[in-house]
């Protein structure tokens, strides 16, 4: 009895710090709650014991490099894209606004309590604590703000690789997915500076109207609805379409900083804004961390942070030309983060639109590359809605070299659609 008695006493205290990380989210309270009442199966088969820790780190850094590589071999191939830079814009930004500590307490009231393996505590004690930390968290994010620099001790990210699913085996790297988490501190500079971008881009209406990723009253219900009546609008006219699903390769990942950072400029910022931007982006490391195990730390030289506040809205910015492009090809396009969607209607001349709908392609994979972005023509999907024999289009496309057969039903944004748009 004695020696079970810790036991209960430590899933006591495991649970109850669970219940008080849940304050302010009745989802997460409700998954305590299930936990406790219907305990979840015993998990499937989790990492090979005999995969090292500096082994995955190795392989998701080949990854990036070795996508950068072969996108640098096709650089300049694609139809006038052989520059990404674009034109700076006149200084409207150029520093921070800063905030009190009522800013910050109602910000700590409802950033989400997720806590780092490198936070020197619990995050939910730190929300719990905020009246008597609200001016010292106040003065680390004005410093950080005031001066253009996010703190080094904030831009280590640890890796926890994830078997994609439980019948894959667990033997193969590629079958992980990394997983990462950074410290809970920085997240709170990045909504600080994240509710201050957003206004920006509000105000400059620069976000592409068809983006649907990570904005405020937008998701993937906006983006398929959108999609789905403009095909309907089309078969309703009698014509046929195509609709292509676009795949990037690690599209987070190998975002070019210099690029972004020319992005950021051309909306305006500059000055201690765009220096902060600089100084968030550059110097960062990350470590894999399995049980007790962890990777020798590795530079990232490229990409925006994986599991940030600001990495989604950076990405928009990022890719916003690319729905230009596709749309001064006639062709209509729906985004959601990285998944990019074109529809090409119409009622003859099927083989002027197979030509359209190469020609754009040709140039998105330009534009790609150009970027440091990786286009996946061997994943890439069409659907084809209409009559084919009446259209006069065969079973499949030839894109980039590549020869893509014509489905009759593919996922997009986790719905199944089918030639006939029966939603079954």
């Amino acid at each position: 009895m004695n020696s079970y008695a810790p036991q209960i006493t430590q899933r006591c205290i495991f649970f109850a710090a669970s219940i008080a990380s849940a304050e302010n989210s009745s989802r997460r309270l409700f998954q305590v709650v299930r936990n406790l009442s219907e305990p979840p199966a015993p998990p499937g088969p989790g990492r090979d014991p005999k995969i090292s820790c500096n082994a995955f780190a190795k392989f998701f850094a080949d990854k990036v490099a070795q996508i950068q590589k072969e996108v640098d071999s096709t650089v300049g191939a694609g139809p006038g894209w052989e520059s990404a830079r674009v034109l700076s814009s006149p200084v409207i930004w150029d520093q921070f606004q800063s905030v009190t500590f009522e800013d910050v307490d109602r910000l700590l009231g409802k950033v989400k309590p997720t806590t780092c393996l490198l936070d020197p505590c619990p995050s939910w004690l730190i929300k719990a604590s905020r009246e008597g930390l609200g001016d010292g968290l106040c003065g680390v994010v004005n410093a950080s703000l005031c001066e253009g620099a996010f703190p080094d001790p904030l831009k280590e990210a640890v890796i926890k690789p994830l078997l994609k699913k439980t019948s894959l085996d667990p033997a193969n790297l590629a079958n992980y997915r990394p997983v990462s988490n950074l410290p809970f501190l920085g997240k709170v500079i990045e909504r600080v500076v994240a509710k201050q971008l957003q206004a920006c881009l509000e105000d400059a209406d620069h976000l592409d109207p068809f983006q649907s990723g990570f904005r405020p009253h937008h998701g993937t219900e906006t983006a398929l609805v959108v999609l789905v009546d403009d095909l309907r609008q089309a078969r309703d006219k009698g014509e046929s379409c195509f609709l292509v699903l676009l795949d990037l390769s690690a599209a987070f990942d190998t975002i070019d900083h210099n690029i972004l950072l020319d992005r950021l400029e051309g909306l305006g910022a500059g000055g201690t804004v765009i220096r902060w931007f600089r100084s968030f982006l550059l110097g960062r490391v990350q470590k894999v961390v399995v049980g007790d195990e962890c990777s020798d730390p590795s530079a990232l030289t490229c990409g925006v942070p994986q599991g940030s506040v600001l990495s989604p809205m950076l990405f928009n910015i990022y890719m916003k030309p690319l729905g230009e492009i596709i749309r001064g090809f006639g062709l209509g396009v729906h985004q959601y983060a990285d998944d990019t969607q074109l529809n090409l209607s119409f009622k003859s001349e099927p083989v002027k639109a197979v030509k359209v709908l190469w020609e754009c392609l040709e140039a998105v994979g330009g534009w790609m590359a150009a970027n440091r972005l990786r286009l996946n023509p061997d994943k890439t999907e069409v659907l084809f809605l209409g009559d084919r024999g009446r259209a006069g289009v065969g079973d499949s496309l030839v894109l980039n070299g590549v020869t893509v057969p014509l489905k009759d039903q593919m996922r997009s944004l986790g719905v199944i659609l089918d030639s006939q748009l029966s939603m079954e």
